[in-house]
């Protein structure tokens, strides 16, 4: 349905209905900010390429020929706005003193595992960091926006095949990183 939604106002939006843009931009502003952040990891970057994002969808509306293909348009410049920064700012992203989970990360949460789960998650984002930026790309939009092979292969302008194989790659390069720390990676699924 949001697919649908997002097609029905850009193409509002296309046809001079500006106040369709406020309602695109307060539904996709928090999955580009999240999307943002697990590439920096701090919350001022991914704002910024949150709000970045947005000014470009806006200005660059009339070149969204197909409107059902936003969602891969809007995580593509999102996605093209990161690399940008990580190319501009020539660094890699820093570890966020948050933590966030892979899905089936742990199947049982109770207070006994909440400690080990807040170390297991900083581990997690540090070997993220670790990953080549066309691996980590796939990871982040598989696992954490929960995108399709699809998808995550009309953002990257690249064969579904390359996002599954990179996916596959990603996995068992992060499991290595981990392993190499004496980390437990039996939660992760590479099955993708």
């Amino acid at each position: 349905m949001k697919n649908q939604d997002d097609s029905y106002l850009m193409k509002y939006l296309q046809n001079g209905h500006e106040t369709s843009f406020r309602v695109i931009a307060d539904q996709w502003y928090p999955a580009i900010y999240r999307f943002a952040y697990h590439y920096f990891g701090n919350r001022a970057d991914a704002a910024e390429i949150a709000q970045k994002t947005m000014i470009k969808v806006h200005q660059n509306l009339q070149t969204l020929e197909n409107q059902d293909s936003f969602k891969s348009w809007i995580y593509r410049i999102a996605n093209n706005l990161c690399l940008d920064e990580l190319k501009r700012a020539g660094r890699r992203k820093s570890t966020p003193l948050e933590s966030v989970s892979l899905k089936n990360l742990l199947d049982e949460r109770t207070p006994s595992t909440e400690l080990e789960t807040k170390e297991l998650n900083g581990a997690i984002e540090k070997a993220l960091a670790e990953l080549p930026d066309d691996l980590r790309e796939v990871v982040v939009l598989k696992q954490f926006e929960n995108l399709t092979f699809r998808e995550i292969a009309e953002i990257l302008k690249i064969p579904e095949s390359t996002a599954k194989t990179r996916m596959y790659n990603g996995l068992n390069e992060l499991g290595s990183i981990l392993k190499r720390w004496n980390i437990n990676t039996n939660y992760l699924n590479r099955d993708g």
